[in-house]
C-alpha cells in the first residue's frame, strides 16, 4: 500500500492521511495556514527573530526545507538595507528570468520598484559568446552602470555572483543589497563563502550547494511584505 511521510517524520498510510487533511480551508488562509505549521515545528527561542525570522519562514515556506533555518545567513543590515531600497522604489536585477517573474509585480508596483533580468538581451549574448564567458557573467557587466543603490538577486550561477563581486571589490559598484543563493555543485558553495567574506555589500546567503531562483525571489517578495505591511511602503 502506498504511504506518504508523516508531519513527525513516520511512513503513513493514504487511510491515516485522510484524518489528518485539513479540509475546506479558504485559499486565502493557506499561506497562514501554512506558516503557523512552520512556526509550531520551530518554537522559540529560535536561532533567528524578528525579521530575519521572517525572511527565513518565507523561505522554508517556498521549499518545505527547514535545513534552511540553520543555513540562512544574513549581513546584520541585510534586512534593513534591503527595506531601504524597496522604499525608495529601487531597481531589482536578477540572474534568472525565473527570479524576475518569482518576485511578484504587485507588491513592485506598489513600492514603484522595478525587476529586471538581461540574460536574453542581444548585447549580453554577444558579449558572452565574445569573451567565451557565461551569458550570467555578462549581464552582470551589462547592468553595471546601473547597480549602485540597487538589489542584486542570484538564486542559480554561480558565475554571476563572482562578478559582481569583484567589481565591487574594484570599487565600480555598490549595490544596496544581494540576495546570493546559487544552486549547484561548481562555485555555488564558493561564490556565498565569498560573499560572506566581503565587508562592504550587506548580503542574504545561503551557507552551501543548497539555493534556486526561487528561494532568491521569496527573500525579496518577504522583504517588501514587511515594508507594505508595515505602513511604510
Amino acid at each position: 500500500m502506498p504511504k506518504a511521510q508523516g508531519a513527525v517524520g513516520f511512513w503513513q498510510t493514504g487511510e491515516e492521511i485522510m484524518k489528518n487533511i485539513i479540509t475546506r480551508v479558504e485559499p486565502g488562509k493557506i499561506e497562514s495556514r501554512s506558516f503557523a505549521i512552520i512556526e509550531s515545528e520551530v518554537p522559540e527561542p529560535r536561532i533567528v527573530t524578528g525579521n530575519e525570522w521572517r525572511v527565513v519562514r518565507r523561505m522554508i515556506h517556498t521549499t518545505t526545507d527547514f535545513e534552511l533555518l540553520s543555513l540562512a545567513r544574513f549581513h546584520p543590515d541585510a534586512v534593513r538595507k534591503g527595506m531601504e531600497a524597496l522604499m525608495r522604489g529601487c531597481l531589482i536585477v536578477t540572474d534568472t528570468e525565473m527570479a524576475r517573474m518569482g518576485i511578484t509585480r504587485g507588491r513592485m508596483d506598489r513600492l514603484g520598484c522595478s525587476v529586471e533580468c538581461y540574460m536574453g538581451d542581444p548585447e549580453v549574448k554577444e558579449k558572452a559568446q565574445k569573451e567565451s564567458t557565461t551569458r550570467a557573467s555578462a549581464a552582470v557587466d551589462h547592468a553595471l552602470p546601473r547597480l549602485n543603490r540597487a538589489i542584486y538577486v542570484v538564486g542559480n550561477a554561480p558565475t554571476a555572483l563572482l562578478r559582481l563581486l569583484e567589481w565591487i571589490e574594484k570599487g565600480q559598484c555598490n549595490p544596496a543589497l544581494i540576495v546570493g543563493t546559487p544552486v549547484g555543485f561548481v562555485n555555488a558553495s564558493e561564490s556565498k563563502v565569498m560573499l560572506m567574506e566581503q565587508t562592504q555589500v550587506p548580503y542574504i546567503t545561503i551557507e552551501g550547494r543548497k539555493g534556486g531562483s526561487a528561494l532568491a525571489a521569496c527573500v525579496v517578495n518577504q522583504l517588501a511584505e514587511i515594508v507594505l505591511g508595515s505602513g511604510k511602503g
